[in-house]
């Protein structure tokens, strides 16, 4: 690493280590009294004209600067604030084949409109089948013929029946067992009877799939992630001592979730040695609850989770300065999971944050009160996102930790 730390010259100008988080009454605005740059603060940082940014923006040791790296582009959001995904795919082989094989699937994620129209539109498919069949049989017989239907000693294979419309409102009372008794079959036909039993399985079958597909449309776990919350912004400052990067997540049901956890990616583009360039490179960053060793949440109440910043961590060497709105190099998709206590199923609630929406030294504010008379906790929900500015250091961990070592 060596024994100084060299960072550009506008860089040292930018950072300074605030002595007080006080705010300007009248312009709502921090005070800087008091502040320092980095040259006037430590000795060992050494300052150089011209910047270069490494995968996440940071600021780069000259010495580690590979001028063989090709120039980062910025990427697009990959996942939107409410979860959704941001990636469109296109030149599929064969489009729509392979969601047609997957009928079931497909209807249960295209909006209700398109689902109730295939419900109904089954359903009159099915009819009008068998209507046809049930038209086919009496006119082969001659029932349909003016001089049979006005001979009363003839048997008809289906009484009552004289023409198409008929033979319709004879197959929608056989699929739906409706028997208004004017219509019946005799045992003239053989192939009416069964005839009369194939669409009555197939009524079965054919119901129980519409009515499961919208049982299960209905009562999937998707509908139960809206009431899982995430802060709007992340944010960045330390906590005993070591730098950390958070965010809110809360559950506003009573009914709260089982074994809930929680997941967060680093997304970036980044290269290989042999110069290959990753277009989405996608890092694990190791996150926990408050006071939880694993990923694994009691999502009773709001909880903070936390991701330590170490020298193992992806964001080693994100300070401050990476975080300007101009700066969409990377995206943290952060995930949340748990299984709902009312139906066992497994629910899935996602966001993501840019480096515009991490906000550097800052902590979230309290939202929990305690009544007085019930002894009740009682949640506020309207501050929820709000935070609190606190003294941080301005430097990435990579940099404090070079600062300390030397």
């Amino acid at each position: 690493m060596g024994d100084s730390l060299t960072i550009s010259e506008a860089t040292a100008s930018k950072l300074y280590f605030p002595r007080s988080p006080e705010s300007n009454p009248k312009t709502g605005r921090r005070k800087r009294d008091g502040g320092h740059t980095l040259a006037q603060t430590n000795p060992m940082i050494q300052v150089y004209g011209p910047k270069s940014y490494g995968t996440l923006g940071h600021v780069n040791n000259p010495i580690q600067h590979n001028s063989h790296t090709p120039p980062e582009r910025k990427l697009s959001r990959a996942m939107t604030k409410t979860g959704s995904s941001n990636v469109s795919p296109t030149n599929i082989q064969a489009e729509g084949w392979p969601f047609l094989a997957d009928t079931f699937t497909t209807l249960l994620e295209v909006n209700w409109i398109w689902t109730l129209s295939a419900f109904s539109l089954s359903y009159f498919a099915s009819w009008l089948l068998f209507a046809g069949i049930w038209y086919l049989i009496v006119y082969s017989h001659g029932d349909l013929d003016p001089v049979n239907m006005s001979n009363t000693t003839w048997q008809p294979c289906i009484s009552g029946m004289k023409d198409f419309t008929s033979a319709f409102l004879f197959s929608v009372e056989t699929q739906h067992t409706t028997g208004y008794g004017y219509y019946h079959i005799t045992e003239e036909c053989p192939t009416a009877v069964i005839s009369l039993c194939i669409q009555s399985i197939f009524g079965v079958i054919l119901e129980g799939i519409l009515v499961g597909l919208v049982f299960v449309k209905i009562a999937r776990a998707k509908s139960r992630s809206a009431t899982l919350m995430f802060s709007r912004n992340s944010i960045v400052s330390q906590r005993n001592g070591e730098l950390c990067f958070m965010f809110r997540v809360a559950d506003m049901r009573k009914s709260h979730l089982l074994d809930v956890s929680v997941r967060a990616q680093l997304i970036k583009r980044s290269s290989v040695q042999e110069g290959e360039e990753v277009t989405i490179s996608q890092e694990e960053l190791d996150v926990n609850g408050e006071g939880e060793k694993d990923n694994k949440l009691l999502l009773f109440w709001p909880t903070i989770v936390i991701h330590r910043i170490n020298s193992k961590s992806p964001l080693y060497r994100l300070s401050a300065t990476d975080l300007s709105p101009d700066n969409t190099k990377f995206e943290i998709i952060v995930v949340l999971e748990g299984i709902v206590e009312a139906t066992g199923l497994t629910t899935q609630a996602r966001s993501s944050y840019m480096p515009s929406e991490i906000l550097w030294a800052n902590r979230f504010k309290s939202i929990t009160s305690k009544k007085s008379k019930t002894g009740e906790r009682v949640i506020d929900y309207s501050m929820f996102h709000q935070v609190i500015h606190v003294p941080t250091s301005p430097l990435s961990a990579y940099q404090i930790d070079t600062l300390s070592n030397a």
